[in-house]
């Protein structure tokens, strides 16, 4: 990794990306970010490959992850709004694939914007979906897959009932108290009347001297 001064998201993944990872057999991690206009004509993206090619989007550890996500700054121009549901229903039409068990999905989303599209959010999570394929920062996300995409129009299962896991870190000084309503610790989160299969989200905050993780995350299937 070239030498650079770790900013809040480079300290956030650092810091939880170097547990997950040994989770992971390869240590290849797709990575996308959120939140941006693209080069070349401005075109606002909430799910593109960080190392700019949306064919293999794959990093090289979590190492590879930073240093894409560096060089991804140099050539995005940072764009809200910051909407968390376009990932999380990325990664759910890859874990939607597996059906017998041999994969788990671990989603990392570091941000330091508050959510914009809650609702939404909250639909991926607790009800069943309708999606077309595509792959398209204030924010930086990891999702630990490697299977195909389904079919135009493909059914998805509701991430709770999934394979899957949501890890959210946000970063700098903004309010993210609303987003701790996704984890469903207490009260498992609900949408249009119907609460998610069972809890997938952890949510945690950042402080830019150091990170903690106060609990084990866990997540029963």
């Amino acid at each position: 990794m070239n030498p650079y001064q770790l900013n809040a998201y480079g300290m956030a993944l650092k810091a939880v990306g170097e547990i997950v990872q040994d989770y992971d057999s390869d240590k290849m991690f797709p990575a996308l970010g959120f939140g941006a206009k693209l080069p070349p004509d401005g075109r606002i993206s909430h799910e593109f490959a960080l190392n700019g090619n949306p064919q293999n989007p794959y990093c090289d550890g979590i190492e590879g992850v930073m240093e894409a996500y560096y060089r991804s700054l140099k050539s995005v121009q940072l764009y809200g709004p910051t909407n968390f549901a376009p990932v999380i229903n990325h990664v759910a039409r890859y874990a939607s694939s597996v059906k017998d068990g041999s994969q788990y999905f671990v989603l990392l989303i570091v941000t330091d914007g508050v959510i914009s599209d809650m609702a939404q959010t909250k639909e991926s999570i607790v009800n069943d979906l309708t999606l077309l394929p595509r792959l398209e920062c204030s924010g930086m996300i990891i999702a630990h897959c490697s299977l195909e995409l389904l079919g135009p129009g493909s059914g998805i299962s509701s991430a709770s009932k999934l394979p899957m896991s949501i890890i959210i870190v946000g970063v700098g000084p903004a309010e993210f108290d609303a987003m701790i309503e996704l984890d469903g610790d207490d009260v498992r989160v609900s949408s249009r009347g119907k609460y998610a299969e069972r809890d997938i989200v952890q949510v945690r905050n950042q402080t830019f001297s150091h990170f903690t993780i106060a609990r084990k995350y866990h997540c029963n299937l």
